[in-house]
């Protein structure tokens, strides 16, 4: 069963009319418990998620697919639904996934794959990251293998050498394990800036995910695609709303300062 309250499914019934929009998970915890770390959902959170996409009609294409078909191709509902690090959790995640018949992108930092993490701790799951296997299986099952760098470095504070090593090494690196070309990435921590993403483009990638919010074409070009990130507070209610808005900000409150200031702009317009 689908739980939405109403006032959330009546704006939702307005969304998918500015084009398509990106979502971004990292963790998906078993259970029905919301874990503590902000970026993971629990199974029963994204499982929920999931079946609201799927009876709302959304298109789930990968990265690649979004961005090899003109704008105007993506007409009614669409959302490519993103997974940025690569955690072993992630594997029953692709299972529902493949449940529904959807697909999805992986972001994978290629220097730990199979190993627990070796960039700095903030609260993320135990435990290692997809290993070379688990990545080819989701492959052969239609999910898209992207790159999140060798290390998942702060890109901006890297010379050019560094980024470009950072780069290019980690779309070769998951090229050789795949057996396949690798050309979606996403920048770590949303880092980047006007250099970051020539250099991405330098480095044989045909798109990149920003953590900006917002529609995902929103800036006419595949290098600064938006997404909506999903957090471990959402529930379906707030997901809908996000959908409509193409904002974080969707709490009530922010609703209501929204709908006031819409109010005082009609006014003055009169």
């Amino acid at each position: 069963m689908i739980r939405i309250d109403p006032l959330s499914r009546a704006f939702h019934r307005q969304a998918g009319q500015h084009g398509p929009v990106i979502l971004m998970y990292h963790a998906v915890t078993p259970g029905k418990t919301p874990p503590a770390w902000p970026w993971a959902v629990s199974m029963q959170q994204f499982r929920e998620q999931l079946d609201f996409l799927a009876a709302e009609g959304y298109q789930t294409p990968t990265m690649a697919e979004l961005v090899a078909a003109p704008a105007k191709t993506w007409r009614g509902r669409t959302a490519a639904i993103t997974f940025d690090d690569g955690y072993a959790d992630n594997l029953a995640a692709c299972e529902e996934l493949q449940k529904r018949g959807m697909r999805a992108t992986w972001f994978i930092v290629s220097g730990s794959v199979g190993q627990p993490p070796r960039w700095p701790d903030d609260g993320r799951p135990a435990g290692r990251l997809l290993s070379a296997g688990e990545l080819c299986e989701m492959r052969a099952n239609g999910m898209e293998i992207g790159s999140h760098t060798v290390s998942h470095a702060r890109l901006t504070g890297l010379d050019d050498a560094t980024l470009m090593q950072e780069l290019t090494r980690s779309r070769i690196m998951l090229e050789d394990l795949l057996g396949g070309p690798v050309g979606s990435f996403a920048y770590p921590y949303g880092d980047w800036d006007a250099r970051c993403a020539e250099a991405v483009q330098q480095a044989g990638y045909r798109a990149a995910c920003t953590t900006r919010t917002g529609w995902a074409l929103r800036d006419n070009t595949p290098y600064q695609l938006r997404r909506l990130t999903v957090f471990n507070t959402d529930t379906t209610s707030s997901l809908a709303r996000k959908l409509y808005f193409g904002s974080h900000d969707v709490r009530w409150k922010d609703i209501a300062r929204y709908a006031w200031r819409r109010f005082r702009s009609t006014r003055v317009g009169q």
